[in-house]
C-alpha cells in the first residue's frame, strides 16, 4: 500500500502503487497514475492526465501536468504528461501537459531534472538526460538520449537535441544541436565547438569513434564547405561507422538547420 502523510490531498481516483509514499502537503489529482516505490515530497503538486514511473523521486514544489501555457490549448481538450522510471523531479521544476488532444509531454527514465527547469508542451525527453538547474525548452522540443543541458540554457521550439550532446550554460539555442557534441553560446549565439570527447568516453564510445567523430567535426565546420558538400564528403571519406552514419542522417532530416 502507498504511504500518504495526513496533511497531503490524494484524490480517491488517484492510481497509486505499491510502496508510493506522499509527503505532507503534497497535493495529486483524480487522473494521476503513480509507479511502485516512487517518492512524492512535501508540497509537490501533480495533476492532469499524468503517469509518474517507478521509482521516481518527485521534490518539493515540483508541479507535474499542469495546463500548458500555448495560447492554442482549448479548455475541456485531453492531453497528457507521462514520465518513465527513476527519473528524479527536482526542487520548483515544471512538465507541463500537451496543448492538441491527445499530445503527450514526455520525459523518460532515469533523468535528473534539476531545480527550476521547465519542460513545456509536446516535448520529448530522453532516457538519461540531465537538466540543470532553470535550463528550459520551449514547445515540441526533442532531446536526445544521455544529453547534458547546461544551467540558464534556452531552447526554442520545435529545435532537436542528439544524444550524447552537451549544451553550455547560459545557450541560446535556436537551431538543432548535432548527436555527440558541444554547444557553447554567449546567450546570443550558439556554436558547436567540437566533439563531447569526455561524454563519449564515459559513455564507452571507442577511440576509433572518438576520432572518426573528430574528423567529421573538421570537414563541417573547418572546411569552408556548405552542409551539402561537407555530408557528401563525410559519406565519401569517412568510415561509416554506425555513430557517423547517425550523425549525417540527424543533418538530413533537421528542419530548423543545424548549429
Amino acid at each position: 500500500m502507498a504511504t500518504i502523510h495526513p496533511a497531503a490531498i490524494v484524490d480517491p481516483k488517484a492510481q497509486l502503487a505499491d510502496n508510493v509514499e506522499v509527503g505532507p502537503y503534497a497535493i495529486i489529482g483524480p487522473d494521476v497514475k503513480i509507479g511502485e516505490g516512487t517518492v512524492v515530497q512535501a508540497h509537490a503538486y501533480i495533476s492532469g492526465h499524468t503517469t509518474i514511473g517507478k521509482r521516481c523521486q518527485i521534490f518539493p514544489f515540483a508541479c507535474v501536468g499542469m495546463k500548458t501555457q500555448d495560447l492554442k490549448y482549448q479548455e475541456g481538450d485531453i492531453t497528457y504528461v507521462e514520465v518513465g522510471d527513476e527519473t528524479v523531479l527536482r526542487e520548483f521544476s515544471t512538465v507541463h501537459l500537451g496543448t492538441k488532444p491527445g499530445e503527450v509531454t514526455r520525459v523518460g527514465s532515469g533523468c535528473l531534472i534539476m531545480a527550476y527547469c521547465h519542460i513545456a508542451h509536446g516535448c520529448t525527453v530522453g532516457n538519461h538526460v540531465i537538466m540543470s538547474n532553470v535550463a528550459t525548452l520551449a514547445g515540441e522540443v526533442a532531446v536526445g538520449d544521455y544529453s547534458i543541458i547546461g544551467g540558464l540554457a534556452a531552447v526554442h521550439q520545435f529545435s532537436r537535441i542528439g544524444d550524447y550532446s552537451m549544451i553550455g550554460g547560459c545557450t541560446a539555442v535556436r537551431q538543432d544541436i548535432p548527436p555527440y557534441m558541444i554547444a557553447e553560446g554567449d546567450g546570443v549565439s550558439c556554436n558547436i565547438r567540437g566533439p563531447n570527447i569526455v561524454g563519449l568516453q564515459r559513455h564507452g564510445f571507442s577511440a576509433e569513434v572518438r576520432s572518426t567523430l573528430k574528423e567529421c567535426f573538421r570537414i563541417l565546420y573547418r572546411e569552408g564547405l556548405n552542409r551539402s558538400q561537407a555530408l557528401e564528403r563525410i559519406k565519401l571519406e569517412v568510415n561509416q561507422l554506425p555513430e557517423i552514419q547517425h550523425l549525417v542522417k540527424f543533418y538530413e532530416e533537421s528542419k530548423r538547420g543545424v548549429c
